[in-house]
């Protein structure tokens, strides 16, 4: 892989040298005390012990889906493989994991789980062009992500690919015992004029950048860097967008509200009512916004 230059910029101009933690479980601590902030993920368990072995983090994300971290210290370790082990295990016992999220963040947050979009995320100070190339052919929702730490304070992680799938259908059944729609049955029953808005916003939202992924959930699209920005859901008569921007810096309206204290799907705190086609530059402009900030 190409190697970032990070540069130092005052009175003259240093260039900050690279290098890896000391030892894996520095960089595990660092992320596993501060998963949400860099992942966008609720950290349950550290070195978490099944039959065959041991996951080296375990987490929840924002979309209620599990995820699995493993970390790859040396050029030989096969984190890839070993990272896909874990995950077939974990969706042929979904009751243990159930248990843990039930011991850690309690009963409610437990009933949310969405096993529709588990995924794995590696993470190392290198992987090499196979690696990329290997996860494309896997059904599996898999990130690779590479870390470099500049001196002591700095540490940098950047997206080198993603493999995103679609949801399980295994899981599409469980639906139905939920009161409200799934987001596939709301956009099936939507308005041509309703979809036709949907799929402007959407591309545009894809159009940011080649590090953005679109997930699809229950009960809405989420769009994604290393953790969602934005994400839509689709009813007979309007859109939601919900970004992740803070509501303090936009002049809020009848169609731009802060949704911090209200109960809402998806992530973030400003959410955007479409309407009709008058209302989708504004959702185009907050989500280049979203983009840009996180």
């Amino acid at each position: 892989m190409a190697e970032l230059k990070l540069f130092k910029i005052g009175n003259e101009v240093k260039e900050l040298k690279s290098g890896s933690t000391t030892i894996e479980r520095e960089l595990q601590n660092i992320i596993e005390k501060n998963m949400f902030e860099f992942f966008g993920v609720r950290f349950l368990q550290s070195e978490y012990r099944i039959d065959n072995g041991r996951m080296d983090s375990i987490g929840i994300d924002e979309n209620n889906c599990p995820v699995i971290f493993e970390y790859k210290c040396h050029s030989n370790e096969n984190v890839i493989n070993q990272g896909l082990f874990y995950l077939n295990w974990l969706l042929e016992h979904k009751a243990n994991f159930k248990l843990l999220v039930i011991e850690k963040l309690g009963i409610k947050e437990a009933n949310k789980i969405d096993w529709s979009m588990p995924r794995v995320i590696c993470i190392a100070n290198d992987f090499n062009k196979y690696d990329e190339e290997a996860i494309k052919q896997i059904n599996r929702n898999v990130s690779l992500i590479r870390y470099k730490k500049y001196d002591n304070d700095l540490l940098l992680f950047e997206l080198l690919n993603t493999n995103t799938v679609a949801p399980l259908e295994s899981e599409n059944a469980q639906d139905k015992k939920y009161s409200d729609k799934t987001f596939t049955e709301q956009y099936e029953n939507a308005p041509e004029e309703m979809k036709s808005i949907f799929e402007d916003v959407k591309d545009y939202a894809l159009s940011l950048g080649d590090d953005v992924s679109e997930n699809t959930l229950k009960l809405y699209k989420a769009f994604k860097k290393i953790k969602n920005f934005a994400t839509m859901e689709i009813y007979q008569s309007k859109i939601l967008v919900n970004f992740r921007l803070d509501p303090k810096n936009y002049a809020l309206t009848e169609m731009l509200r802060d949704v911090t204290n209200i109960g809402h799907w998806g992530c973030g705190d400003l959410q955007l009512t479409i309407k009709s086609e008058k209302e989708v530059e504004l959702a185009k402009s907050l989500l280049k916004d979203a983009y840009e900030e996180n």
